[in-house]
């Protein structure tokens, strides 16, 4: 589904795109749109706001494109290609737009390929190759080839979004490029157009014929005549990825590009980044899975021994079995220790407080003697003087969770708090391994002259070590930046290195190709790119004729970077800091100088590293899985919020079209506040904006009807019987759709006319509770008070058979209306009627909580406000006192049983023989709290459940009832969800949101039931 935009060019307005994007824009832009509008069947995207979201990638920089095309099929990409040459446009190739140095910006048309332009073309198990289009995502890949027992072994941290193309535009290498090689060792042909329009085949040099040919026999007299230049200043290290790689002639590289020595053409576009032809497909050489993997993680007390002893290490491979030997700084293990999603996997892997882990791995057919390797590695460390510094992980689990978060360690960097980050520009210096240690520690120095620290982490089994100095890149950045890359330079010469070892040149090395190969190679470079392209076309600036690096006017915070002065409806002050660069220290929360008092720097926050373009299991990003629009994605959400702040996109701020259209399917799943290691919460950030368009343009009658939905609940549910005819017509149901917006496919919750609330239920007094010896606080909110009370009335039949006494949460004084969170407020973005809510809600929870009595709720939307929105509200420590007390069921349970307080409950429970499916509620897995659902079932006797690995289910409070939605929201809950509620048709299957439930009964026709039901119907 893809949301229509103001400035979308679809077919039928391709006669009026010119004019469109030509008052937005430029004539040209506008010749350029109506063209590809009336000539292609892409998606044309012009507006302000996609130009804005396509003009950053995980760099530094930020250049405003022409406009935004993205192709249909690989005959879309042709003809764009023609278009763009016939306008004089250049064309800036992309894919997951993870590109580290500006790759993926330009001032011409970017044209994105991962959206469609992603199929596996061919797979030759029995030649161990793969054809594949340049969009297809790494993972992606790597998941359809597990049946051959095959995989594409490039494993870059970023393959649940990087792109095959993107990778070889690059000559990305991974994590395990000592044992694989870089990219450009893993391709084995390319068909690519040149700028002239040519589809070419480049492949084996002997092989190839007609104009392929000639190119390559341009380059190779090129190569020839340069052999004493290029031997005499060519790295001579495995990772030097820098200019073009005109040494397939005369190879250089520590591991020949090809296994018998032949010269293949497809190697000179692979690391050209887009500037010599624009790919077409690729011809990849798989490899054979790893039938066993260990892992050995060796703890340092400083970072100069682990980087001296990388060396040392690396020597036990001599068989062919190591296959990694990545660093974990001091700085690294901290900030992970700080993220709920990786502290608990970190933990595993220390030993005390060590400055640095070394990770390393060794893979092969036997698992016993890849387990002696393990022991050699624990004797080697002693005789090295650090005996008892390895952990040792054999079992497959241990190693994938930690690899998963070193694979975040670029993102985990940046997630230091304040103006200062860790900037790329010297990262992929990769120095010969005996001068690890020395360089490292030299380069130490160097940081601690300019006022600033370095963070590192990555790949100490080829020398080549990301390091980040903090550097402030609103201020003075610029000029730090350069004066600390000519001393870096200078290390690199010295210790005979590569100064662009992984992430390649963009706009932030380019300038360095001339440094690092002299002016005879750097204008052969030029001669190539001139027989390929000579018009200039393709990613005009990049390796050829480069930027200065420190340019400020293509950097996304330049000296004219203003954020707009605005008062947020909740409190930011936090993110509203500045940090020290030498110590990392922060200073108190407020005292940053954000105009928006915190709420700009959380937008910042993004890095634009596309971690959530992934995937696999975990929840974000579910509008993105289902769209696969950048609009739609929670970097593209953010990079909409910053260029609104600042008045990117004019005056409205927070409350303009382009930030609506962008948060138009953001379902506030809370999968970003858990699973982007930096943090962007984009569900908090839509109340902002929520509030602010409220303000701006009022609230529609179906936002009021819900957000009030606690205030007139006790009166509706009178009329139960009125109410639910509405699911039983559908003229009442399409007229609900017309007035309301509400989806006549859908059906709403069923009023109860005799619910919890007036069912005569009674749970302790307060008094009793105070004195009571096991005193539990029961918060039932309104969903399951007036439309499924039977899991309120389990909860309390289960905490009272637990032998707990039970007070029903209400006001402190009676008003014949229930406690309320604020929840239906908070999602309307009506913040202070919120706040009214919380402020009763905390009159009557805060004095029982601050006497550690915990407060108990089911719904998770409404308990996990209490931890989340409750204390951003300006309610100080009482909002924090509730929030450390307050616990859904199953955590309270799961918590009472590891203390040993619920034999009698487990007494009581009778055993069940049926399957059982646990589908998590969105907040329940942001907040971690999913396993205490799977530890509360297994305390029932045979019940072993099964968590269905899914993402949203689409419903997410009012989302998937509304018209507009229901399509998107189907779709959500057809990625995983839905499939595997069918294929276990005998299964129970529990859901605790209320929304989830709904959304199993209308796309499975199954009851899903809420944990407590399932324990109360085995007592």
């Amino acid at each position: 589904m893809n949301a229509p935009l103001p400035l979308e060019i679809t077919r039928e307005a391709a006669d009026s795109a010119y004019d469109q994007v030509a008052r937005a824009s430029n004539e040209v832009a506008g010749r350029l749109a109506q063209r590809l509008a009336t000539e292609t069947q892409g998606e044309v995207l012009f507006s302000p706001a996609d130009r804005g979201r396509y003009a950053t990638d995980a760099s530094i920089y930020q250049v405003v494109p022409v406009g935004v095309f993205v192709p249909r099929s690989a005959e879309d990409a042709r003809i764009a290609l023609d278009i763009c040459r016939d306008l004089a446009v250049p064309i800036v190739p992309r894919g997951g737009g993870t590109s580290q140095c500006g790759q993926t910006v330009g001032a011409g048309l970017v044209i994105d390929f991962s959206k469609h332009v992603r199929q596996v073309l061919e797979v030759d198990a029995a030649n161990r190759t793969a054809t594949v289009e340049p969009g297809l995502v790494l993972d992606h890949l790597n998941a359809h080839l597990k049946k051959t027992g095959l995989w594409y072994p490039v494993d870059v941290s970023t393959a649940a979004q990087a792109t095959l193309g993107g990778m070889a535009g690059n000559n990305s290498c991974g994590s395990r490029s000592i044992a694989y090689g870089n990219m450009v060792h893993n391709v084995l042909g390319a068909e690519a157009w040149t700028s002239d329009g040519r589809l070419h085949t480049f492949g084996r040099f002997e092989a190839a014929s007609g104009e392929a040919r000639r190119l390559g026999e341009s380059v190779r007299d090129l190569a020839m005549a340069l052999r004493p230049e290029i031997e005499a200043r060519w790295p001579k290290v495995l990772r030097r990825v820098a200019g073009y790689n005109l040494d397939v002639f005369h190879n250089q590289n520590e591991k020949p590009y090809t296994a018998d020595g032949s010269v293949n053409l497809a190697h000179l576009l692979v690391g050209s980044e887009g500037t010599l032809a624009l790919t077409r497909s690729l011809k990849l050489q798989l490899s054979e899975l790893p039938k066993a993997k260990v892992l050995g993680v060796v703890n340092f007390p400083t970072f100069y021994k682990a980087m001296d002893s990388a060396q040392h290490i690396v020597q036990l491979g001599t068989d062919g079995t190591l296959t990694a030997v990545e660093l974990v700084d001091r700085t690294m293990i901290e900030l992970a220790l700080q993220n709920p999603a990786f502290a608990p996997t970190v933990r595993t892997a220390l030993i005390g407080s060590p400055d640095a882990l070394l990770l390393v791995e060794f893979a092969g057919a036997d698992k016993a003697a890849l387990l002696r390797k393990l022991k050699d590695l624990e004797q080697l460390m002693g005789d090295l003087g650090l005996p008892g510094s390895v952990v040792l992980m054999a079992d497959d689990t241990p190693q994938k969770n930690l690899w998963e978060v070193r694979k975040a360690g670029l993102n985990i960097m940046m997630s230091l708090k304040g103006d200062g980050k860790p900037v790329s520009f010297i990262e992929d210096c990769a120095v010969p391994l005996q001068h690890l240690a020395e360089y490292t520690d030299a380069l130490t120095q160097v940081f601690r002259k300019h006022g600033t620290k370095g963070t590192w982490y990555a790949h100490a089994s080829v020398g080549t070590l990301h390091v980040r100095p903090i550097l402030d890149m609103r201020r003075n950045g610029a000029p730090e930046m350069r004066a600390i890359a000519e001393e870096a330079s200078a290390l690199v010469r010295k210790y005979k290195g590569a100064y662009s070892g992984e992430h390649g040149d963009g706009l932030c090395r380019g300038e360095w190709i001339r440094w690092q190969f002299g002016p005879e190679i750097d204008a052969a470079f030029g001669e190539i790119k001139r027989m390929f392209d000579p018009i200039g076309l393709l990613s005009p600036k990049r390796i050829v004729d480069p930027p200065r690096m420190d340019d400020t006017r293509l950097m996304r915070f330049p000296p004219t970077y203003k954020v707009i002065p605005l008062q947020p409806a909740l409190d930011w002050s936090s993110w509203d800091v500045q940090n020290d660069p030498a110590t990392e220290k922060t200073t108190a929360p407020g005292t940053g100088g954000d105009p928006a008092h915190g709420f700009a720097k959380a937008v910042e926050m993004c890095n634009n590293n596309g971690h959530c373009r992934k995937f696999d299991a975990g929840t974000m990003c579910p509008s993105y899985r289902v769209t696969r629009d950048e609009q739609h994605l929670t970097r593209g959400r953010a990079n909409t919020l910053r260029l609104a702040v600042s008045g990117q996109l004019g005056p409205d701020g927070l409350a303009s079209d382009a930030v609506r259209e962008a948060l138009e399917l953001c379902v506030s799943c809370k999968g970003c506040k858990r699973d982007c290691p930096t943090g962007v919460d984009m569900a908090r950030m839509k109340i902002e904006h929520r509030h602010a368009d409220g303000r701006k343009n009022g609230w529609s009658l179906k936002d009021r009807l819900i957000a009030r939905l606690p205030d007139y609940a006790a009166t509706a549910s009178k009329f139960a019987g009125v109410l639910n005819l509405r699911n039983r017509s559908g003229l009442l149901a399409a007229l609900g759709e017309r007035v309301l917006g509400l989806s006549a496919k859908r059906s709403l919750p069923e009023w109860q006319g005799r619910h919890f609330f007036n069912g005569g239920v009674a749970g302790a007094t307060r008094d009793e509770l105070l004195t009571s010896a096991r005193p539990v606080v029961l918060f039932v909110d309104t969903f399951n008070g007036f439309f499924e009370s039977d899991n309120a009335r389990a909860a309390l039949q289960v905490l009272q058979a637990a032998g707990y006494t039970v007070h029903i949460a209400a006001k402190q004084k009676a008003d014949g209306k229930h406690l309320c969170c604020g929840r239906t407020y908070l999602a309307s973005g009506m913040v202070e009627d919120a706040k009214a809510k919380a402020t009763e809600l905390l009159d009557a929870l805060h004095p029982l909580a601050a006497r550690g009595i915990a407060i108990v709720g089911l719904e998770p939307s409404c308990l996990l406000s209490m931890r989340d929105e409750m204390t951003t509200m300006g309610f100080g420590e009482r909002a924090r006192v509730l929030a450390q007390h307050a616990l859904l069921l199953e955590e309270f349970l799961a918590r009472e049983a590891a203390a040993g307080r619920l034999d009698a409950l487990k007494g009581k429970l009778k055993p069940l023989a049926k399957p059982v499916l646990v589908h998590g509620h969105c907040h329940q897995k942001a907040f971690g709290a999913v396993s205490p659902v799977l530890d509360v079932l297994k305390l029932i006797p045979g019940v072993q459940p099964q968590l269905i690995e899914s993402s949203c289910c689409g419903m997410a409070g009012s989302f998937g009832y509304e018209a507009r939605h229901h399509a998107v929201s189907m779709e959500m809950a057809e990625l995983s969800l839905l499939p595997a509620v069918r294929s276990a048709p005998d299964a129970i299957v529990v859901a605790d949101g209320t929304s989830c439930r709904h959304q199993i009964h209308d796309g499975a026709q199954r009851q899903a039931l809420h944990a407590a039901v399932v324990l109360a119907a085995q007592l």
